[in-house]
């Protein structure tokens, strides 16, 4: 127990718990992107898989396990850059001045404050927003309001561009690159990034030209 709470103290421990996070979340976005595929088959269909889902005794336990994963996927980011920026600051930012970065790694910062923020806007509009006429409605009808829509498709690049260099990291972190496989990761990487960004983005597109529920 002391050897394994002196590795997770370390900073190569920390990188560890931030990419297990990190994978665990990804996991989340996939099925969370399943769920929300549900809209395009209409309203019975998406009412009753949020009806399954709102009605899972497990779903609160799920919940706090999500949010314990988002707490500790940042916090820990957060020690980690702060540590790394007192250990050496002018290296530091000679390093970030480099070519040969993607947009993706140049961008971590900004893309997960961005994609902070439309969590915080995502949850007050439709996880405690009013659904009593179904969540099918409340969805399509935000999704009539192009600021809104605008936003969640900004916020669905801005998750595109962090998991392309996230997910990379995370394998690269949890020493699974090897010269054999690395550029199939990349590739992995590269289109998981796509699909979900993508995934998530093209649904208030397809329901703002829906024109709202019907």
């Amino acid at each position: 127990m002391g050897m394994l709470c002196k590795f997770f103290g370390s900073s190569i421990g920390r990188k560890v718990v931030v990419a297990l996070a990190g994978l665990l979340l990804c996991g989340f976005l996939l099925a969370h992107l399943a769920g929300n595929l549900f809209l395009f088959a209409g309203e019975g269909a998406f009412n009753h898989y949020a009806s399954v889902l709102e009605h899972n005794p497990l779903l609160p336990l799920a919940e706090l396990g999500l949010l314990a994963l988002f707490l500790i996927h940042i916090a820990v980011t957060l020690k980690l850059r702060y540590e790394n920026f007192q250990a050496r600051p002018t290296a530091y930012a000679e390093q970030r001045s480099k070519g040969g970065r993607s947009a993706g790694s140049r961008t971590m910062t900004w893309t997960a404050l961005l994609v902070f923020v439309f969590l915080i806007v995502h949850l007050k509009t439709l996880k405690f927003g009013d659904y009593e006429n179904g969540l099918y409605k409340l969805v399509m009808t935000w999704f009539q309001n192009p600021v809104y829509a605008g936003f969640y498709v900004l916020a669905m690049v801005a998750l595109g561009l962090h998991l392309s260099h996230g997910v990379q990291s995370l394998f690269q972190t949890l020493g699974l690159n090897h010269p054999q496989w690395t550029p199939l990761i990349l590739k992995a990487g590269f289109a998981f990034a796509v699909v979900i960004s993508a995934g998530f983005a093209v649904i208030p597109l397809w329901a703002f030209m829906q024109g709202g529920p019907r």
